[in-house]
């Protein structure tokens, strides 16, 4: 009887031959009808049962590994078996022990395993757990931190004394223990990066240039991403904020820097220049105008700015060149603060309780205690509806 070989295809996957022995004639069987230059491929398989057979045994183990203590997929754990080799449960248990024990859940741990599963194979006690407890140090929750390392894994597998405590002296020399901490909850991946290639030349520059601590520090800890791109570039982007005429010494220096440092950035302010002079009027000197004030408005997504510029022009009637006065509006949520407020305002209108002569700064810019001390409590006991109003619970026109 001829024994079936395996398609040669699955030992990419790490499966192989597993039968240990084979007559001369099932030899032959199976390789006779193979060219000549398949059968030294074929007689080194032969003649290798043993190994194969192991080595498909550790593969086995590591995939069943896989999805019954980290809860991977099938596919999953075939994928991520290409990366990793266990040879016993026991130096992996210790792994998944030490990570739940520094709070990460079983769904956080799968996840940390599934991008980064050489993390099995680290030591626990000299690898994995200096990492933790400095990170643990720099007061960071164990939720937190459970978050950090599930969306940037590779923090474990960088030298705490050559790669992490220098990254966070550098950052602890320029912003706030805090600050830091923020740092490391939405950009962590500088504490990965080489400093020395661009970040420090950067700030470098900044500091050259005049710009106030302040302002770094602001840059570092709410816009780390910026500082990231190469020097030439970024060198790029600052001296067009400077000819834009923008406050060196002002935050929205460095608000201007993020919304044009960035092949990606750029694109989305001449998409958002285009959307304002295309389809609401705008100059480019209005546009300039809007940037310089608010930097936010032209990093708004197209939805977002058609949205808001549609109700207050359209249905509020506020001409559109007013509002590149007054930027910062479209940034405001839309129907948490734009709409309840022009709501009240216009049924005062529609009842004649107040007049027109009032700018749109005076109804959106307030905090809303003074806007509700000017515009509701003010006129409750003549209109009790204006609380349904506000909240949304009744119409403009019902009222």
């Amino acid at each position: 009887m001829v024994v079936p070989l395996y398609i040669l295809n699955t030992l990419r996957l790490g499966y192989s031959i597993v039968s240990c022995t084979f007559s001369s004639t099932t030899k032959r069987s199976l390789v006779g009808g193979l060219k000549p230059s398949h059968i030294s491929l074929q007689n080194h398989l032969l003649h290798r049962p043993i190994t194969s057979k192991i080595s498909a045994n550790q593969h086995n183990f590591t995939v069943a590994y896989l999805i019954n203590s980290c809860g991977l997929s099938p596919e999953g754990a075939i994928l991520s078996s290409k990366y990793v080799e266990l040879q016993s449960s026991q130096g992996a248990d210790s792994v998944l022990a030490l990570l739940s024990s520094h709070g990460l859940s079983e769904t956080q741990i799968s996840k940390l395993v599934r991008s980064r599963p050489t993390i099995l194979v680290a030591d626990p006690e000299k690898t994995l757990l200096p990492k933790l407890e400095f990170f643990s140090s720099v007061v960071v929750s164990r939720e937190d931190l459970a978050r950090i390392l599930c969306f940037n894994p590779n923090l474990l597998s960088r030298s705490l004394e050559n790669q992490i405590i220098p990254a966070y002296n550098f950052l602890r020399s320029l912003i706030s223990e805090e600050n830091v901490v923020a740092v490391l909850k939405r950009s962590s991946w500088i504490f990965l990066e080489n400093r020395r290639k661009n970040v420090a030349p950067n700030i470098e520059l900044l500091r050259e240039l005049g710009i106030p601590q302040s302002c770094i520090a602001l840059l570092l800890a709410h816009n780390t991403k910026v500082l990231i791109h190469k020097h030439e570039r970024f060198a790029a982007a600052v001296e067009e904020v400077k000819a834009m005429g923008f406050d060196m010494k002002k935050s929205t220096f460095v608000m201007a820097l993020r919304a044009l440092c960035g092949e990606s950035s750029k694109s989305i302010w001449n998409r958002s220049r285009e959307i304002y002079k295309r389809s609401w009027g705008w100059s480019d000197d209005d546009v300039i105008s809007a940037f310089r004030k608010n930097p936010q408005c032209m990093i708004l997504s197209e939805e977002k700015i058609m949205q808001g510029m549609d109700f207050l022009v359209n249905k509020m009637g506020w001409p559109s060149r007013v509002i590149a006065t007054y930027p910062v509006i479209l940034c405001f949520s839309l129907e948490k603060r734009i709409i309840p407020r022009c709501s009240v305002v216009k049924v005062l209108l529609l009842k004649g309780l107040i007049d027109e002569d009032f700018s749109l700064a005076y109804v959106i810019l307030p905090q809303e205690q003074h806007f509700l001390e000017r515009f509701v409590i003010r006129y409750i006991n003549r209109l009790p509806q204006l609380w349904d109003v506000y909240h949304g619970k009744l119409d403009v026109k019902d009222v």
